[in-house]
C-alpha cells in the first residue's frame, strides 16, 4: 500500500470539506473499514487521504412520523437486531443477517454497506481489464468467467452485479437515502441511488464529489410488515448472492392488493421489477400469476455463457418467497 494521510472528525461539514478539497480519486470516506481497506490492500483504490467518519453522530435508529430513520454509521448488527426493524421491516433485518459474517456485521455500517463495490473478480484483479476500475480498458467478464454476472441492466461496457443485500431490501421498501455534501443536504430515492453502467460504469452512484451518506429512511406501511428476504448462495455464510429476492405483499383473500419486488445478483444495481409487480397486483396469487410475474421479470434478460441458469433460478426464488409470504400473512 502506498502511504496516505488519515484524518478523523466529529463534524460532517469538516469531513465533507476535507474530501471535497481533493480530486475524486484522491480522497475517500471510511467508517467501519470492512470494504475500503480491502480495496486499498488489493491496489484497486489508492487515495492520498482517508477521512474517518465512523464516530460522527449519525448512528440513531428510530421510528418517527411514520418513517424508520437509520443513521449512516449505525452498525449492521444493531439494525438487524433492533425490535422495530425486526417487527415492522423484517426484510431489512433478514437481508442484514444474511450478509457477511457476525464479525463483519459487528463492525460494518449502513452507509458503508450501500457504498460497497462489486465483487467481480476482474474488477478486484488489477491485472485484468475493467472499465469500472480503469475506464476504456475493456470488460473481461463479457467473454470471460461470468457465472456471477448480470443478466439484466448490463451494457457492452460492464456486466458486474451490485453486492449489497441491504440495498435490495431497501429498494423493495421504497427507501430514501439522505446525504450531505458541499451543496448541502439531499434526498435520493434508493432506486435512483445506484446507477446502471451504460458507457460510464466507473460512475456507480448518484453521489456528487465530496458528498456522503448521512442516513436512510423507510416509510412504514402494511406491505413493509409482511416482507421477506431470500438469498441463494454457494455456501451458508460469508458469501454473496447468486440470486436474491426482497418481496413485500398484502392480500385481500387471495387477491394481491399491494406488492413490491426487488432482486439482487442479477443486475448492476438492486433491480426493482415493476413489470413483475404489475403482473401480480389486483390478481389472485396463484401458480399462474406467479409464473407470469417471473416471465415479466426476465423478459429482457441477456444471459451470458456461464450465467444463463439465473434466468430460471430467479423465477423459482420469486415463487418461493411469494408462497412464504402468503403463508405468513
Amino acid at each position: 500500500m502506498k502511504p496516505f494521510d488519515y484524518a478523523r472528525t466529529l463534524r460532517p461539514s469538516e469531513a465533507v470539506g476535507l474530501v471535497a478539497s481533493r480530486s475524486r480519486d484522491e480522497a475517500a470516506f471510511i467508517a467501519g473499514g470492512t470494504e475500503l481497506t480491502n480495496l486499498m490492500k488489493d491496489g484497486v483504490l489508492a487515495p492520498d487521504l482517508v477521512v474517518d467518519v465512523g464516530e460522527l453522530p449519525l448512528s440513531g435508529i428510530e421510528l418517527r412520523d411514520g418513517r424508520l430513520r437509520v443513521g449512516a454509521t449505525a452498525r449492521m448488527r444493531e439494525v438487524a437486531d433492533h425490535p422495530l426493524v425486526r417487527k415492522r421491516f423484517p426484510a431489512i433485518s433478514e437481508a442484514l443477517l444474511a450478509s457477511a459474517s457476525p464479525q463483519v456485521r459487528n463492525r460494518a455500517t449502513i452507509g458503508g454497506n450501500l457504498m460497497q463495490r462489486t465483487r467481480c473478480g476482474y474488477y478486484r484483479d488489477v491485472g485484468s481489464p475493467c472499465n469500472r476500475r480503469e475506464p476504456g480498458s475493456g470488460c473481461a467478464a463479457i467473454d470471460g468467467q461470468n457465472r456471477r454476472h448480470a443478466i439484466l441492466g448490463g451494457s457492452d461496457h460492464c456486466i458486474a452485479v451490485h453486492p449489497s443485500d441491504l440495498a435490495v431490501a431497501l429498494s423493495a421498501l421504497d427507501a430514501v437515502v439522505r446525504t450531505f455534501g458541499p451543496d448541502g443536504r439531499r434526498s435520493i430515492a434508493l432506486k435512483d441511488f445506484h446507477l446502471l453502467p451504460g458507457a460510464t460504469p466507473h460512475r456507480e452512484t448518484a453521489l456528487r464529489h465530496g458528498e456522503m451518506i448521512t442516513g436512510v429512511e423507510v416509510p412504514e406501511s402494511p406491505v413493509a410488515r409482511n416482507s421477506r428476504y431470500l438469498k441463494l448462495r454457494d455456501r451458508a455464510s460469508f458469501e454473496f448472492a447468486v440470486v436474491s429476492v426482497a418481496a413485500a405483499l398484502t392480500l385481500r383473500g387471495r387477491v394481491v392488493t399491494d406488492v413490491r419486488l426487488a432482486f439482487g445478483g442479477i443486475a448492476p444495481r438492486p433491480w426493482r421489477s415493476y413489470a413483475a409487480e404489475d403482473a401480480l397486483r389486483g390478481r389472485p396469487l396463484t401458480d399462474t400469476t406467479v409464473a407470469a410475474a417471473g416471465r415479466a421479470l426476465v423478459r429482457d434478460a441477456k444471459p451470458r455463457e456461464h450465467n444463463a441458469f439465473k434466468v430460471e433460478l430467479v423465477q423459482r426464488a420469486l415463487a418461493d418467497i411469494l408462497n412464504d409470504l402468503e403463508g405468513n400473512r
